[in-house]
């Protein structure tokens, strides 16, 4: 198998027409130069020892070296062996809340942004667990799938907000439902659903969900954002300004509550903990530290194709060619000379 690490460089082999191309009009200006000096029929005579073979020659020595060197450039790489590598770990899932309750204030700077910096935490201290996401609000909805890949995972949970899913309310089952289809049955790893919400839930039979989740080994945690006395939820406008606080069709404020009641019963059913959310404290490591003493099992074998390096293999050819063209001279053999002279002299006038 062979790629190019650097393909950016293959651009490089465009420019070999235009070379070319100066080439030629070069050769074409030192024609009309010389021929102001004398005419064309005088031009063997005057320069029999040059040779327009050799000057032809040297033009494309100098195109496949640039050749060369450009794909040399890219760095050609050939797999030459696999190697396989085992990794061990637990499969985690975050489902958050991402409903319009989850701008409350009442943990700083909000519910939402609060979640998230305690996610990006977790993330940097993951070492070969598999972490996913769930966004859910009226429903649910895998923002990235269970990987490793933990620079992209905060990537994606950089763009997170709520308008992430559009239908409006709090369905705690949904989310637990779409962790379950995306955790692979066939493997005998250690699962873990970590639900993040207010806890609000005004959609679906959460319980039976969890329960679910339970008979399947799958551990639920839960952390309650936010406090049980509740606090309205501020409206901002595109400038970032408050403009109101969100209000029911009465024209009432809507004050969101944490339900802190449901959430401990949901991490009962789902043989895991409760949490209750802070601006002090990191409620997520709390549970990477239960996770960490959970055994970790080996939950697949990873194949992959170590590239070498073959840029070599282009890089001294275009060398060599470089150096046969500063040493070769555009003038004519001896012997060819000495022989096209004779011919000449011989040819009757």
């Amino acid at each position: 198998m062979v790629r190019f690490f650097h393909t950016e460089y293959l651009y490089l082999l465009l420019l070999l027409p235009v070379l070319a191309g100066f080439f030629w009009f070069a050769g074409v200006a030192r024609k009309k130069s010389a021929g102001r000096f004398a005419a064309p029929a005088m031009f063997p005579r005057l320069a029999d020892t040059m040779s327009s073979a050799k000057r032809y020659v040297r033009m494309v020595l100098v195109l496949f070296a640039m050749a060369f060197l450009a794909l040399a450039l890219a760095n050609p790489q050939i797999g030459t062996r696999m190697e396989e590598v085992k990794q061990e770990g637990v499969d985690l899932f975050i489902a958050l809340d991402v409903s319009l309750s989850m701008k409350a204030e009442d943990l700083k700077p909000n519910r939402l942004e609060r979640a998230k910096q305690e996610i990006r935490n977790l993330v940097s201290r993951l070492t070969g667990d598999r972490i996913g996401l769930i966004v859910f609000a009226g429903d649910a909805f895998t923002q990235f799938p269970l990987t490793t890949d933990y620079s992209a995972a905060n990537l994606f949970l950089d763009a997170v907000d709520v308008d992430a899913v559009p239908l409006a309310g709090t369905n705690i089952g949904s989310a637990i439902e779409r962790a379950m289809e995306s955790f692979d049955p066939k493997e005998q790893t250690t699962k873990v659903l970590v639900i993040i919400t207010d806890g609000e839930n005004t959609e679906g039979e959460v319980f039976d969900a969890a329960a679910e989740a339970a008979k399947q080994s799958v551990l639920l945690y839960t952390i309650g954002m936010g406090s049980p006395d509740g606090v309205p939820i501020p409206l901002y406008d595109g400038s970032g300004r408050q403009t109101d606080f969100k209000r029911d069709r009465l024209g009432e404020v809507v004050v969101s509550r944490l339900d802190e009641v449901s959430l401990e019963k949901i991490a009962a059913v789902g043989n895991g903990k409760y949490f209750r959310g802070t601006s002090a404290q990191d409620e997520l490591d709390e549970i990477y530290r239960d996770i960490s003493a959970l055994q970790k099992k080996e939950y697949g074998v990873k194949q992959f194709t170590d590239y070498e390096d073959r840029f070599q293999w282009f890089l001294a050819p275009a060398l060599l060619l470089l150096l046969i063209e500063v040493a070769m001279s555009e003038h004519r053999l001896r012997w060819l000379s000495r022989w096209t002279l004779l011919r000449r002299e011989e040819t009757p006038a």
